[in-house]
């Protein structure tokens, strides 16, 4: 049960911040954790985590409660370079990141002793 987010206009160590919050945690867990999280990348790690558990639903898995956060992660993405005006009729040089964020989810199993 995995969903994927490409070339999200954001960088990803900015993203990272987010998604560290919520590795191996359940999913209704993360979800109120995203919910009161006041940064940028929470509102679309909240889509994606609608999307993966839409996705385990679509595979048969009814009880989404016992699923949880297995695997996230936040790659580079493309880099757009860009130039902005500085004094002297120069440039320097801007870039723009992208971050690719994989997300998948396993059920959890109870061990019992």
């Amino acid at each position: 049960m995995k969903a994927y987010l490409k070339n999200y206009r954001q960088a990803p160590r900015k993203v990272r911040l987010v998604t560290d919050l919520i590795k191996g945690k359940g999913v209704d867990e993360a979800m109120i954790q995203l919910s009161s999280l006041p940064k940028k990348a929470s509102i679309s790690i909240g889509k994606l985590l609608r999307s993966a558990i839409s996705n385990a639903k679509n595979l048969g898995e009814n009880d989404s409660s016992a699923l949880f956060v297995k695997e996230i992660k936040v790659n580079k993405g493309l880099v757009m370079k860009r130039q902005h005006p500085t004094a002297r009729g120069r440039a320097t040089p801007l870039h723009k990141h992208a971050s690719h964020v994989t997300l998948e989810l396993a059920k959890r199993t109870k061990k019992y002793v």
